[in-house]
Parts: structure tokens; sequence; C-alpha cells
């Protein structure tokens, strides 16, 4: 494959991409959640489109499908690559103003619209690795959106190599954007039976050369509080406060048990929102682990601290709902390994050394993976997402699509 001679498209693309406002909005109950995310997913559609691509469609929920068609004669199971379009909904990403910087020298990057945000060398670990390399950050008053639109930059340059290269044997390939995983919704309207894919590939992975087999499993609980309001001048053994009753079971959670404290395959419980007054509070938390038997210790754990609270307040009650997100995708994937070892080979033949890791999170292939469609996650080169200090390397998006291209060359050679 001759990228020597190819002049990538993946870093004008990301660029164009990251300036379409595409947040994802969790309170909302449209689907997608935010219409603004389909003016990007237009934008994809017409450029698949002119790259000679003939079935690149957005459907009703935001969703693009689109087929690179096979130029093989072989029988070449048919892979699918995915992204997601929408931006999280933690930080702005409105009026995102995209800099390169060339040629890292190693020094902190000051970020020229709000000096106080500084990414800086000895806080970000992996800029080690990109001295010489250019560096695109924001102008520090949004987040970048580097996570995904890296990875739906890298399959669209991807996909223009492989329609201008028809050297490069592969079978059919699929290409799928997705809304809103941003908010944990970016797989429920997938089309299974449309995208026809056997395995796939999320391009949503952070560090060079990485590839995640592994993710947290995770659940959500909603826990309602049911207090006893009176007037608070009559209130002396009468009120049950449901804020107070909140704040005594948040504070009863295991210090070693929440995200500031665990790192690598250490689970645990945290907060994520907490809303109401005196007679009621609803309290949302996540709840992650690396199986399945640890995640419903975890919500037992929390639920005995409820009750344990609320045994001071009698007259007081509560409501405990827990809802299934996603499951580790490992438990999949150990089933149909080589799914792992092609991306391993394909990074591989980049001239980069694979690293095999886990995943403190979630992507969209750890639900794909359930229903039917094994999906690792390969690099997109994104750091410090959600957040304005976010960065991506303009090298690192050229060697993901490099191995986008491998991983359809691999799969082509070692079929029947």
């Amino acid at each position: 494959m001759d990228f020597e001679n190819y002049k990538h498209t993946v870093t004008e693309r990301f660029l164009r991409y990251v300036k379409i406002d595409t947040q994802s909005d969790p309170n909302s109950t449209t689907i997608p959640s935010t219409m603004k995310q389909k003016n990007l997913g237009k934008l994809l559609v017409q450029e698949l489109t002119s790259m000679g691509i003939t079935d690149a469609e957005m459907d009703q929920f935001g969703y693009v499908y689109a087929t690179i068609h096979s130029n093989s004669t072989k029988q070449v199971p048919v892979i699918c690559f995915c992204s997601h379009m929408d931006t999280s909904p933690d930080c702005t990403g409105e009026n995102v103003n995209p800099i390169i910087h060339t040629k890292y020298d190693g020094s902190d990057i000051i970020l020229p619209k709000d000096p106080t945000q500084v990414i800086r060398f000895s806080e970000h670990p992996d800029l080690s690795a990109q001295l010489g390399n250019d560096i695109i950050t924001t102008d520090g008053t949004t987040l970048l959106g580097a996570d995904n639109k890296a990875g739906v930059a890298e399959i669209m340059d991807a996909a223009n190599y492989l329609m201008h290269n028809p050297d490069v044997k592969h079978g059919d390939i699929r290409i799928l954007f997705t809304p809103d995983e941003e908010i944990g919704r970016g797989t429920d309207h997938v089309d299974m039976k449309k995208l026809g894919a056997q395995y796939g590939y999320t391009i949503d992975g952070e560090s060079l050369g990485h590839i995640e087999n592994e993710t947290f499993s995770a659940d959500g609980v909603t826990l309602l509080i049911n207090g006893i309001s009176t007037h608070p001048g009559f209130a002396k053994d009468k009120m049950e406060h449901s804020i107070k009753i909140a704040a005594e079971i948040i504070n009863r959670i295991p210090k070693d048990k929440t995200p500031e404290t665990t790192e690598k395959k250490q689970p645990f419980i945290h907060p994520v929102a907490i809303q109401g007054g005196l007679e009621q509070v609803e309290i949302k938390f996540i709840i992650r682990a690396f199986d399945t038997p640890t995640l419903k210790s975890l919500e037992a754990e929390l639920e005995e601290i409820t009750k344990s609270v609320l045994a001071s307040y009698k007259k007081s009650s509560y409501d405990f709902k827990v809802t299934e997100q996603y499951r580790n995708m490992k438990d999949v994937l150990d089933t149909c390994y080589f799914v792992v070892e092609n991306a391993l080979e394909a990074i591989t033949r980049t001239g980069i050394k694979p690293v095999l890791s886990s995943i403190r999170g979630g992507t969209d292939g750890s639900r794909l993976s359930f229903m039917g469609l094994p999906c690792p996650n390969i690099f997109a080169g994104e750091h410090a997402f959600h957040s304005k200090l976010e960065w991506v390397s303009v090298q690192d998006m050229e060697k993901a699509t490099q191995t986008i291209v491998q991983l359809a060359a691999i799969w082509e050679e070692r079929a029947n």
C-alpha cells in the first residue's frame, strides 16, 4: 500500500467536522436527541457519495449507512467500521475554533482565547510521543470534538483511499456513523439487518496503537427518596428531610469505591445527578465494574446503604431502580478472538507496536457486541476528551486511517 504518495484527507475533514456543533442532550426525548447532529450526517452522506459510494444514506434517526463494495473474488466476511458523530454535553461544543500547533516541541500549550487553559506536558504523558508532530487543539473556549470526530474523519479518509486504490483487495465494508453515543443511546436504533455486517470495529480509542477488547460492564441506578414534609416551625420529631437523607446515603459510599480513588480495573459507584426538595429527592448513579457479579454486588451494597440510612427515618421510603446500560464486550470477543488478532496485525503493519488494553468506560462497540456484531475499539488519537484541553495529533489520525485500510486488506487475505 502506497501511503507515502497518498495525500491524507483526514486532517482537512476533521477541521471541517469539528466546526459543526453536534452535542447530544441527555434530557431530550427526541431521536436523535439534538437535530443538529443531522447536519454532520448530511455532510457525510454528500462526501461519501462524491467518493463514488452509491448507497450512502442517513435514516430518520440520524444514523448514516454506506457500503464500500467488495472487489475480491473470495467470500470475505462483511466488516463494519463505526464512529459516533455527537460530542459530549459536558463541555460546550458550539463555535469550535481548531488550531494546529505544528512541530510540537514539548512545551506547555497555552490556549489563546483563555490563557488559563493550559495543556501541560507534565500532566499529559502522551505528549512525550508527539515531539515533532502537529497537535490540534481548540482556542480554549470549547471542547475540540476529537471524541469522536477524529474517528469519523479517519473512517472517511480510509474510505477515500479504498475507493481510489482498487488494487487493495477487500470484501464488503459497511460504514456506520451513530448519534447520541455520549448519552448512552448510540446503538438504540441501529438497524442490524440493514447494516448486514458480521464483525465490526469502533474507531473511538485514545493513544496511538491501542486496541481495546474489554470495557466496563455498566448499569444506571435511579434512587427516589420519599421524605416527610412539615412546616419548619413545627418540624420537631415530624420532619424527615429528603435532601438530608440523600446526603447521608452519598456520604456513606465507601471512599475507595468512587471514581476519584479508583483506576485500572477497580470498580466504582458514582452519583451523577441529584434533584428535588424537602419531600422528595431523586439521585442518579452510574455503577461500573469489569464483571457482572461485581456490578451486582455494588448495586446490592448501594441499596443496603440506603436501607441502613432509612432505618433512622421510620416514615420515609425509597424506590431503587436499576437499568442495564452495557456489558463488557470481552465476553463476546473471547469467542471470536480472531477479530482482535486481525486488528493487532493491522496496527503492526503500519509500523506501530500494538497495545491491547481495557477501557474504563464503554463504546458503541460494547452494545454492538451483544447485538450480534463483535466489535473491539481501535485508537482514534483523541486525548483529554470532554474538556477544553482536548487534543489530537495529525500523525496519529493518519496512522488510524492506515490501520483501517490494512485491516480491510487483512480480512480479505485471510478469507477462503
